[in-house]
């Protein structure tokens, strides 16, 4: 990967759908959130390679496994770390391990790691139906920290299952970024990505962020326009080394976010910073 050629790094993007079509998210889900996010594209991991390539940026690529929960399989780890693989002049493999698999979960994370290329690990507390301060969870985090890799937690409330009755069985209860300060005590090295405004716990995420070292952020899931203005502050100030840049994609593309980043009150030395230099630090893609 040519580091040195890419204007920005997004740290947060999703593998929707698998090389034979099986989605990430059963089809009740898939459609509530397609109606939630106004029925954006399902490119397949070639296709995201090409749009991020046109762009001269890089991308984190990630699903979600959330099988205990839900009932439903995720896209294979292996896939997407291989089709990452395919593409490694832009695409960064993460993988996804549900934390209800416990001292098995562990050994996928250093296989993964191992055998794979995984340089991350992306938990989504509300579909994976557990606390990330769970003790269940421990094993894998204690993996992920020896192997010296980065845990990015959703926070806050999701667009998965907004609108179907009950929500679909998601707590919001479980993405509050309180929870993942129990996890920045008990895993000290570990270095962990607080995903998205992370409303309404937005100040909990923040204090969390500026108590403990080795947290960040990332701005997905949100339009730039909508965020709050401690967000834009924070990041701007204290944490302009621990902003990343995140889109959501394909739920929202680079494109707008971009250019709604564009109209914010940044400082012009922090924008290189939160586009891709702090990216390049917590992912050590430096050398």
């Amino acid at each position: 990967m040519d580091v040195a050629g890419l204007v920005a790094i997004d740290v947060h993007t999703h593998a929707e759908v698998s090389r034979e079509g099986h989605r990430s998210l059963s089809d009740e889900l898939f459609e509530a959130s397609a109606k939630y996010f106004k029925g954006a594209a399902r490119p397949s991991i070639s296709e995201m390679a090409a749009y991020y390539r046109e762009r001269r940026m890089a991308a984190v690529v990630f699903t979600v496994d959330a099988e205990h929960a839900t009932g439903h399989p995720a896209i294979s780890n292996e896939e997407v770390a291989e089709s990452c693989a395919e593409h490694a002049d832009v695409l960064i493999p993460f993988a996804s391990v549900d934390p209800w698999k416990g001292v098995g979960g562990a050994r996928e994370v250093r296989r993964l790691v191992r055998d794979h290329g995984v340089r991350g690990f992306k938990f989504h507390p509300s579909l994976q139906g557990m606390a990330p301060n769970d003790p269940v969870a421990y094993p894998l985090y204690e993996a992920i920290e020896e192997a010296g890799v980065p845990a990015l937690f959703h926070t806050g409330q999701t667009g998965i299952g907004a609108g179907v009755p009950g929500g679909g069985g998601v707590r919001l209860k479980y993405s509050d970024p309180m929870l993942v300060d129990d996890v920045a005590v008990d895993f000290p090295e570990l270095r962990i990505v607080l995903a998205h405004p992370s409303f309404p716990w937005q100040d909990e995420a923040l204090a969390v962020a500026t108590h403990k070292p080795y947290v960040y952020i990332d701005l997905s899931g949100w339009s730039p326009k909508y965020f709050p203005p401690q967000l834009v502050r924070y990041a701007n100030t204290l944490l302009k080394d621990k902003v990343l840049f995140g889109s959501d994609y394909p739920l929202i593309t680079p494109d707008r976010w971009l250019a709604d980043f564009d109209t914010l009150d940044i400082k012009p030395e922090v924008r290189p910073r939160i586009l891709k230099d702090n990216a390049v630090r917590l992912l050590g893609l430096g050398g």
